[in-house]
């Protein structure tokens, strides 16, 4: 892989769309504004920016720690340990998008983390010595080649379109009710169906009404039943 151009520029693609995502998300929490600023506390996704932005400086610390990781994946010796930085941050962005349903990040926060699990096992020449092996096999990956392939690997780029798809398929289809962003897309997902009203009593709910979204998918399956 680190002697293919392909795999090389597709690694700082990654390196740089990670770092340009932390870098803008953590300067909001440093200079104190509260993040997705324009979404309702009566969300979920909302209710739970809203309590993080009252946490005081533990809010900024997690904006450093964003933009920390993102400065570190731009420079080429300190890559992996950004990119050690930046998993365990954006492995949580990811479970709670998908907990909360939440439009912003559904598609974006396992893309990302893809994105830096590639990084990783780009840099695994430097991981494999704290990984629990006892042998470690010398792949002759250490030094820059000095001249790259130029062979496009298309089994690769097939696999990250198919991942890329089944995530944008999972995000449309994967959950047959989503809270979205507002309450007027909330409701526009059930017009002219037969759960019209039961789904207009769950966007009421997460929206005006700012339940849990267990406790209105529950009201929402019992009006459907």
């Amino acid at each position: 892989m680190k002697g293919n151009r392909w795999y090389w520029l597709f690694y700082i693609f990654c390196r740089i769309t990670l770092a340009f995502g932390f870098f803008s998300a953590g300067m909001v929490k440093i200079v104190g504004e509260r993040f997705a600023s324009g979404l309702s506390v009566s969300h979920p996704m909302g209710a739970y920016l809203e309590a993080l932005h009252h946490t005081g400086y533990y809010y900024t610390f997690i904006g450093f720690a964003q933009v920390i990781a993102a400065i570190l994946l731009i420079i080429p010796r300190t890559v992996t340990l950004g990119a050690l930085l930046y998993f365990p941050i954006i492995i949580n962005i990811w479970i709670l998008s998908f907990a909360v349903r939440f439009d912003g990040s559904f598609v974006s926060s396992p893309l990302m983390v893809m994105a830096n699990l590639y990084i990783l096992v780009w840099n695994y020449d430097k991981l494999k010595y704290i990984l629990p092996f006892k042998t470690f096999p010398d792949f002759g990956i250490i030094k820059r080649p000095e001249k790259y392939n130029n062979s496009f690997p298309w089994v690769f780029f097939s696999t990250v379109f198919m991942i890329f798809t089944a995530i944008v398929l999972y995000f449309i289809y994967g959950n047959s009710i989503m809270p979205r962003n507002t309450l007027k897309d909330c409701k526009v997902q059930f017009i002219n169906t037969v759960n019209e009203t039961a789904g207009s009593e769950f966007c009421e709910c997460i929206h005006n009404q700012g339940q849990p979204l267990d406790q209105c998918l529950e009201n929402y399956k019992k009006a459907t039943k």
